[in-house]
């Protein structure tokens, strides 16, 4: 999927559209994102030294994750986050680093879904996490 596939699923738009692409493989969202160094989050985070902030990092992941409801998801209907879990982060991200996340939904009781991935950057893992969201909506 590209960025305009991907708006047909996620609200999310301007500077808070996290992936420049998705897909589903086999019931893992692949999701990647090239960090250009003109992002909103990095202006102060840190100055001289910019690196993408965790709670950015985890919004990545839920982005990705959301792929994976594509065919879930009725119109209207929009997926939240209620949760995060066993967050880590391990390696920072930089500007010029192309995140790859992998996202696999653990359990499902509609309309609240459990799931966990991880962000990596050239197969350095740089986060993980547990995470929950809700769809709500029509």
């Amino acid at each position: 999927m590209n960025r305009d596939e991907i708006m047909e699923i996620l609200p999310h738009r301007g500077a808070m559209l996290l992936l420049d692409e998705a897909e589903n493989r086999e019931g893992t969202a692949v999701g990647h994102y090239t960090v250009r160094g003109d992002e909103f989050f990095l202006k102060g985070h840190f100055p001289d030294n910019p690196i993408v902030p965790g709670v950015i990092l985890c919004e990545i992941l839920a982005q990705s994750a959301c792929v994976l409801l594509k065919e879930s998801l009725d119109r209207g209907q929009l997926p939240v986050y209620t949760g995060l879990n066993n967050v880590k982060f391990r390696s920072p991200v930089k500007p010029g680093d192309t995140i790859e996340t992998r996202c696999r939904i653990k359990r499902a009781k509609h309309p609240f879904y459990f799931a966990e991935g991880t962000v990596t950057v050239e197969g350095r893992l740089c986060a993980s996490a547990e995470f929950s969201f809700a769809v709500t909506g029509e």
